[in-house]
C-alpha cells in the first residue's frame, strides 16, 4: 500500500521582490564597509533566486523602498532589530491565512470536501502560537472539530517529509482515514542585523510559503503519485553543520561551510542501500524532488548522485522563482513535477538541522 497524494496545494503572500533589488535594504541592515556591501552583493547575486516572496511586503511597487516598515535601517552596531516577541506577533496574524489558501487547494485539487478529513498534520519551523495555525485551519477550512491534529515543530527544511511521514502512518493505521498535512514558514521574519557571514547567507536565501498535501491509504491502490517508503539518516558528528536557534531578535541561523561535503560524503552510499531495501536501484529512479537549501546544496547532491544534467531543473526552478521557503519548498516542487507528469518513480530529498537527511519514494 501506498499513501496516495490525492492533492496537493501551494500558496505565497501577494507581494514579492527581485533579488537583485533586496541587496539595498540587506545592506542597510547588515553592512558598515564597502567590501562587506559588496560580499553581500555578491552572494545575494549568486544565489541562484530571482524573485521571493514576503508577508512583510506591504505593495506590489517596483524594486524595495518603501514597501515594508517592519524592519528599519540599522540605528547603530548594537541594533538588532525587531524583538523575537514583534517577530512572533507577526507570525500569530499572517501564518493562518497562507495555511488556509494552501489547504483550500490541496482539498480543491483532490475534489474531498473538508469534513471528510480525519487527521491534521501541521508543520513550521518559523513561528510559534498557541493555539496554533492547526486551529484556523479548523475553523477556515470547515474541518471537523473532532479532527485529530499533530503539530511537527521546528525541524527545519526537511519538516515537511516528516510530515507527509506522519500522515502516512496515520493513513496506514486506519486505511479509509483521510489526512490534510500542511506546512507553513514565514522565514522573513527572521531577517538577521549585523554582519555575521553564515547569518547573511540565511537572509539572503529564505523566503515565505506555504504547502499541503491532502492522501489517504485504501486497500487498493489507487492510480497517481502515492509515497511508497521513507528513510531518515542522522549524520555522525554534524551537530554544528546546521542549526537553527531561538535568539532575542528572530531565529539564527547556523549554516556550516562544510554542508555541501557532507552530502557529498553521505548521500549516495545511504540511499544507495535504502532503494535496495524497496527493490530499487538509483538507475530505476526516473525524477528527483530534492530541497534546494541553496545552490551549492543542490550543485552536492547532484554530484554525489552522479545525476545527468537537468534531473534537479525543477529544484532549481523553485528556487529561482520562489527563494528557499524551509519546509513548505519540497511541496512546491512536487507540485510542479506532478503537474508536468514526471516519470516516476520519484526520490524525494530534503537536508535538515543536525545535520540529517529525510527522504521519500514515490510511485
Amino acid at each position: 500500500m501506498k499513501f496516495a497524494l490525492a492533492g496537493l496545494g501551494t500558496a505565497t503572500p501577494p507581494f514579492s521582490v527581485a533579488q537583485a533589488d533586496s541587496v539595498t535594504a540587506a545592506q542597510s541592515f547588515c553592512c558598515e564597509t564597502d567590501q562587506q556591501r559588496q560580499w553581500l552583493k555578491l552572494v545575494y547575486l549568486r544565489s541562484g533566486i530571482e524573485r521571493r516572496f514576503s508577508v512583510l511586503l506591504e505593495n506590489g511597487d517596483p524594486g524595495i523602498a518603501g514597501r515594508q516598515s517592519f524592519y528599519p535601517p540599522q540605528a547603530g552596531p548594537d541594533d538588532r532589530g525587531p524583538t523575537t516577541a514583534a517577530r512572533m506577533v507577526r507570525y500569530e496574524q499572517a501564518a493562518p491565512e497562507l495555511a488556509a489558501r494552501a489547504g483550500r487547494a490541496a482539498l480543491a485539487d483532490a475534489g474531498w470536501e473538508a469534513e471528510s478529513i480525519s487527521h491534521l498534520v501541521t508543520v513550521s519551523c518559523t513561528g510559534f502560537a498557541s493555539p496554533g495555525f492547526d486551529f484556523s485551519l479548523i475553523r477556515d477550512l470547515g474541518l471537523s472539530p473532532a479532527v485529530s491534529r499533530t503539530q511537527v515543530g521546528f525541524m527545519g527544511c526537511h519538516g515537511a517529509l516528516i510530515g507527509l511521514r506522519s500522515a502516512a502512518a496515520f493513513a496506514t493505521a486506519q486505511p479509509g482515514q483521510r489526512v490534510l498535512m500542511c506546512a507553513v514558514e514565514l522565514s522573513t521574519l527572521h531577517q538577521q542585523y549585523g554582519f555575521h557571514p553564515e547569518r547573511v547567507v540565511a537572509n539572503g536565501l529564505f523566503a515565505d510559503g506555504a504547502g499541503a498535501v491532502v492522501g489517504e491509504v485504501t486497500e487498493h491502490d489507487v492510480p497517481g503519485w502515492g509515497v511508497a517508503r521513507h528513510a531518515t539518516l542522522m549524520l555522525p558528528d554534524s551537530q554544528q553543520c546546521m542549526g537553527w536557534r531561538i535568539g532575542d531578535h528572530g531565529f539564527e541561523m547556523q549554516l556550516g561551510a562544510d554542508v555541501p561535503q557532507q552530502i557529498g560524503r553521505q548521500l549516495g552510499p545511504w540511499l544507495d542501500e535504502w532503494l535496495a531495501e524497496a527493490g530499487r536501484r538509483r538507475e530505476d529512479i526516473k525524477s528527483w524532488a530534492v530541497h534546494p537549501g541553496g545552490p551549492r546544496v543542490l550543485q552536492a547532491t547532484q554530484a554525489a548522485l552522479a545525476l545527468p544534467e537537468g534531473a534537479l531543473a525543477v529544484s532549481h526552478a523553485v528556487l529561482r522563482d520562489y527563494g528557499n521557503m524551509s519546509s513548505a519548498t519540497i511541496l512546491f516542487i512536487l507540485e510542479r513535477l506532478r503537474a508536468q507528469a514526471a516519470p516516476r518513480p520519484c526520490v524525494a530529498l530534503a537536508f535538515g538541522p543536525g545535520l540529517s537527511i529525510e527522504g521519500a519514494l514515490l510511485e
